[in-house]
């Protein structure tokens, strides 16, 4: 019987491989990556982000609460990670470079969220998200210089985080030496196309 239980995927480009764990739930353009990219029954939500911290400092609360909803949730970062703030939020490690040269389809997605800068400076990160778009999953997304092609097409969203999901977080923060604002308890973003069965607000 498969392994039903909810998990996080963070995806990171680190020299350390020993953390790196194959994407769940993520599917391949080609089967030479069925091994790297299993196939998974729950719905799927990635995140792209420059690195853990800032994944967990921006979309952590909200990426823990999918996870304990039952998604699949995958966090491709750039950047080398320690793996602590990750496995405190249920998080599994990989390698964001080997999934875009593998031109892992969008559209295999039911929710994405990015930092809107890496979507304005990668077109691969810009193909992916397109791909999810295309396919009505949920796209979110944070930070700062919001994408000229997206105006008229999103809009502002503020999400409560459950207790649970602030506990976690300031744990993962506090894992990268990073103190947690207790008073923080929402997560702001921009949406575009709305999925019902994501944890969307409170």
């Amino acid at each position: 019987m498969p392994d039903q239980r909810p998990n996080v995927t963070l995806l990171t480009k680190g020299k350390d491989r020993r953390q790196q764990i194959p994407v769940a739930g993520l599917a391949a353009g080609a089967e030479s990556d069925s091994a790297l990219l299993p196939h998974s029954l729950r719905p799927r939500l990635a995140a792209i982000a420059p690195s853990v911290v800032e994944a967990v400092r921006f979309a952590g609360g909200w990426l823990f609460d999918q996870v304990m909803a039952g998604w699949d949730v995958t966090v491709l970062t750039a950047g080398e990670a320690d793996a602590r703030p990750a496995q405190i939020l249920g998080a599994r490690v990989a390698d964001l470079e080997a999934i875009l040269a593998r031109r892992v389809r969008g559209s295999c997605l039911q929710g994405i969220v990015v930092r809107a800068e890496l979507y304005a400076s990668d077109a691969r990160v810009r193909r992916m998200v397109d791909e999810a778009r295309e396919s009505l999953a949920e796209v979110r997304l944070w930070g700062e210089g919001w994408p000229a092609e997206l105006d008229g097409a999103a809009g502002p969203v503020r999400y409560q985080l459950s207790v649970a999901a602030r506990a976690f977080k300031a744990q993962a923060l506090a894992a990268a030496a990073i103190p947690a604002d207790p008073a923080q308890n929402t997560e702001e973003f921009r949406r575009t196309v709305r999925r019902p069965n994501l944890v969307l607000t409170r």
